[in-house]
C-alpha cells in the first residue's frame, strides 16, 4: 500500500538541494549555467540511482528571490515558463511529489525557516548538501548544520560555483570548519550512515 505523498518518511540521511530551482538571471548567471547543468545531471542521477531505493528523502531548500508572496510551486513555474536561463536545470531537477520544500530568504537554509524542525521530524543525522553556490548558500547552510551537530557530506560533483578555484576553496573550507566529508557522489557508501 502506497503512503500518501504528505506522510513523512523517517531517515537518518537526507539530501538537501540548495537553490537549484533558480532562474540564473543574475550577474554571474551565464557563467554558472554550464556547471549548474553538470551538477543538476549529477544530482538527478544520484537521487535516482542511490537514494530512491533506500527511501532517503530530498528537501529542496530554495531562495524566494525576494518574492515574499510566492510558494515553491510558483518558483518552479517561473523558472519553467518564463523563458529564463535556468529552465533546463529545473527540468532536470524537477521535484517529485514526495519531495519536501523549504523556502528561505537568506543564505542559510536554517535562517528563519522550518528546516531544523523538518530534519528533527525525519530523524536526520547526516545531511548530503548539493546546490549553488558552494561558496555562499551551501557554505552558510553547512556551517549552520555543523553548529546543530549534523554529520555532513558535501560531494564536489553536486556543488556549483562560478569557477573551479572558488569551488575547491569552498569545499576545503567546509571540510575543515564543518568536518564535512567530501567524496564524489559515486563514492559515498550510504549504508554506513543508515
Amino acid at each position: 500500500m502506497n503512503k500518501p505523498a504528505d506522510f513523512p518518511d523517517k531517515s537518518k540521511v537526507v539530501l538537501i538541494i540548495i537553490d537549484m530551482i533558480n532562474d540564473l538571471e543574475f550577474e554571474d548567471g551565464e557563467k554558472m549555467l554550464s556547471p549548474a547543468l553538470e551538477a543538476a545531471r549529477n544530482i538527478a542521477a544520484f537521487k535516482e540511482e542511490q537514494l530512491k531505493n533506500r527511501s532517503i528523502p530530498t528537501i529542496y531548500v530554495n531562495d524566494n528571490f525576494g518574492k515574499w508572496r510566492s510558494d515553491f510551486r510558483q518558483l518552479v513555474s517561473h523558472v519553467l515558463d518564463d523563458g529564463v536561463r535556468g529552465e533546463e536545470v529545473t527540468r532536470i531537477l524537477h521535484p517529485d511529489e514526495d519531495d519536501y520544500f523549504v523556502i528561505k530568504a537568506r543564505h542559510s537554509g536554517f535562517f528563519g525557516t522550518t528546516l531544523e524542525t523538518l530534519l528533527q521530524h525525519l530523524g536526520a543525522e547526516t545531511l548530503i548538501l548539493a546546490g549553488l553556490t558552494g561558496d555562499m548558500c551551501v557554505q552558510f547552510t553547512a556551517q549552520d548544520a555543523h553548529m546543530r551537530q549534523f554529520n555532513l557530506i558535501i560531494p564536489p560533483d553536486l556543488i556549483v560555483c562560478a569557477d573551479e578555484k572558488t569551488k575547491q576553496t569552498a569545499i576545503s573550507q567546509m571540510a575543515l570548519t564543518c568536518k564535512a566529508a567530501t567524496p564524489c557522489s559515486s563514492d559515498i557508501n550510504l549504508d554506513e550512515y543508515l
